[in-house]
């Protein structure tokens, strides 16, 4: 078992192993349109628990997420509760946002890591670029980032009041298991 990985495009992977996610430290936020593209809006979801896989080969790593679709927050709670709602998220019937990777590439100077997004019961893929990665013995802080497309989930609501496409950022601590 080696102790670490080589830098792939300017990222040093953690040691091989297991890391759990530390939902205290480790935060979803994304940016987003409204008003036909003239305003931002800016909010945060809670990370419930996950897990990430780094392999040997890095190529196999793995990584699984959990997040509180209730958790949802923009710091106004009459947009809080209208994205709560069946209109577009439905955390009532359901509670979780999930995210499963297989696999880790470089691709054109990116690091990739594909896997599939699950919300509303609607799965499709994404490939989040891993920004950034610091290590030590015990802890791992990576940062990733995309862009997410709600049409894909079947959320489609007010086309014309909110925006399509949501940029994610990803901060994420987690410590071996």
């Amino acid at each position: 078992m080696s102790t670490s990985h080589p830098e792939i495009t300017g990222i040093q992977f953690p040691a091989e192993g297991k890391y759990r996610i530390v939902p205290g430290r480790s935060t979803v936020s994304f940016t987003t349109s409204h008003l036909f593209g003239l305003g931002k809006v800016r909010g945060s979801f809670r990370i419930e628990d996950g897990l990430i896989h780094v392999a040997d080969p890095v190529g196999g790593s793995s990584a699984r997420a959990t997040i509180a679709a209730a958790s949802v927050d923009t710091g106004n709670s009459t947009r809080d509760s209208m994205l709560r709602s069946p209109t577009y998220l439905d955390a009532t019937a359901h509670p979780h946002i999930t995210f499963a990777s297989d696999r880790l590439e470089e691709s054109e100077g990116a690091l990739l890591l594909h896997g599939t997004l699950t919300v509303r019961e609607s799965t499709a893929p994404v490939q989040l670029r891993v920004d950034s990665s610091e290590a030590d013995a015990t802890t791992v802080r990576l940062t990733a980032s995309c862009r997410i497309d709600r049409y894909a989930f079947a959320i489609t609501a007010m086309k014309a009041m909110t925006g399509r496409w949501q940029t994610m950022l990803l901060d994420v601590t987690a410590e071996r298991d």
